[in-house]
């Protein structure tokens, strides 16, 4: 009897070690078990009713980044606002921001008619985001978003957002191919987050099918997201105005808010 009792406990035990060692698989901060929990999400990613076609053609290949968790884990706005606006609200920026202001005027004044959010706001995040679409980030985003989805600091969020990701392509917005963004898995011109686009994504004649990698779509697609956080048309933008909060909702860091308001300040004037 006592030598059942030994195994009973034995084998209690190695069930509870499997289901730790389970639940340690399930996430990681290196490259050590990053291909098994891949094969098991993409049946999650079936599961939630993503494609197996689509499943293979977005994942099939994708490895660990290391960068991408490096940059998550020294990533923040410890500057001071003077210094971070000075470094990124540059005279060439305001300078370039003005050109593409004149540039785009047609599709900045049917945007501003539909959702009230005037061009300079939106030039602003343009030009710190992406330099006016001249970098639109080099990173392959379900590489990017899967090594994020694995790691155990944030791992549903970026489940979630992998998903997301993989139903853009689902829909035909775009293919896997095009989708190189940011490290954190941004996407596009103004750099949205997969969730964001779905939710907010439309062409500048304010219709569906919006493909974010070109200016006016984007453009179109970032005001809709900050109308649908409250921007009030008319109002102004500065810290303490009524549309300062939905620049948070864009970026949470005030640092970075702050900026985008002052670059705007600078596109507004003459």
């Amino acid at each position: 009897m006592r030598g059942y009792v030994v195994r009973l406990l034995l084998a209690i035990a190695a069930a509870a070690f499997g289901v730790v060692s389970a639940r340690a698989a399930d996430c990681g901060d290196s490259a050590d078990g990053f291909n098994e929990w891949l094969a098991s999400f993409k049946q999650v990613a079936i599961r939630d009713g993503v494609s197996p076609q689509v499943v293979d053609a977005a994942l099939n290949g994708v490895a660990y980044q290391p960068a991408v968790s490096a940059h998550d884990r020294s990533q923040g706005f410890g500057q001071s606002f003077a210094v971070f606006s000075a470094r990124h609200a540059t005279p060439a920026l305001i300078k370039k921001g003005k050109t593409m202001l004149l540039a785009y005027a047609e599709p900045f004044q049917k945007i501003e008619q539909r959702y009230g959010v005037p061009a300079p706001v939106l030039a602003a995040i343009w030009g710190l985001e992406t330099g006016y679409g001249g970098d639109l980030g080099a990173y392959p985003t379900f590489g990017a978003l899967a090594t994020l989805a694995y790691d155990c600091r944030r791992a549903e969020i970026y489940r979630a957002e992998l998903v997301d990701a993989l139903m853009i392509v689902q829909k035909g917005l775009l293919q896997p191919g095009q989708m190189r963004g940011a490290w954190a898995g941004e996407i596009g011109q103004t750099q949205f987050m997969p969730s964001a686009y779905l939710k907010y994504a439309v062409n500048v004649e304010g219709g569906g099918g919006a493909n974010l990698m070109t200016p006016a779509d984007a453009l179109a697609s970032t005001a809709n997201f900050l109308r649908g956080h409250g921007w009030q048309p008319g109002a102004g933008w500065d810290e303490g105005q009524p549309n300062f909060p939905a620049l948070l909702e864009w970026n949470s860091a005030p640092v970075y808010a702050k900026t985008i308001a002052l670059l705007a300040d600078k596109l507004a004037q003459p």
